[in-house]
């Protein structure tokens, strides 16, 4: 019996076909470790446990992965409030996350990479990406050009003046568009950084999951 899922893209329920049969490769966005895990994680964990499951009992041999984003803007704030290292908060959430979902049972990935342990990949993307048009230096922080790609917008159905209008943060002036976000963020004081090509600084959230979704 084949397997159909739904495609976001063309809103259409497809045949499920791996690009590399019988492997097959899922990422699913982990938590940002900052606090204890809610309702919505458990749901998402859930899921996805029984997708990877099924794909198994079906004969497929999956790669299951899924990050921890141990380094964030809300991990750092809270560090900075407790006066520790973001690294004491993020271990912290991390054990705490195994104490609240092992006793569910959910089978644990076949990787589980953090965003700090691939911040030299990052970079490197981030150079890709300035190179091919797709974004630019303001101040030392990168950003993502939205308007260099065409499609975007296009998963969610909705148009650029749609987001636009339904931002709820401030205007960069620094930004080109509205929409454009961060790549690379320049550190301020007290702050992690790593050096990179546009000074000291760290990866924006978007970009560590593009990078680890490749892994």
């Amino acid at each position: 019996m084949a397997l159909f899922v739904y495609n976001t893209l063309n809103r259409k329920k497809e045949e499920f076909l791996p690009l590399n049969p019988p492997v097959v490769r899922m990422y699913v966005c982990g938590v940002t470790v900052y606090d204890l895990c809610h309702i919505g994680h458990a749901r998402s964990l859930v899921v996805f446990d029984v997708i990877y499951r099924y794909l198994r009992y079906r004969g497929f041999r999956v790669k299951y992965v899924r990050n921890f984003t141990d380094l964030d803007d809300k991990i750092i704030a809270r560090a900075l409030d407790e006066g520790v290292g973001f690294q004491e908060i993020s271990e912290r959430y991390i054990r705490e996350f195994y104490a609240d979902t092992d006793p569910l049972g959910l089978e644990r990935p076949s990787v589980e990479p953090r965003a700090t342990e691939h911040i030299s990949e990052m970079i490197e993307m981030v150079k890709v990406l300035l190179e091919k048009g797709h974004a630019y230096v303001a101040d030392g922080d990168v950003y993502y050009a939205v308007e260099s790609f065409p499609g975007y917008g296009k998963l969610s159905g909705r148009s650029t003046e749609e987001m636009i209008a339904g931002a709820r943060v401030e205007p960069d002036p620094r930004k080109r568009n509205p929409l454009d976000f961060a790549l690379w963020k320049a550190s301020k004081p007290g702050e992690p950084w790593w050096d990179s090509p546009w000074g000291k600084g760290r990866p924006g959230w978007h970009l560590e999951c593009s990078v680890m979704s490749q892994k």
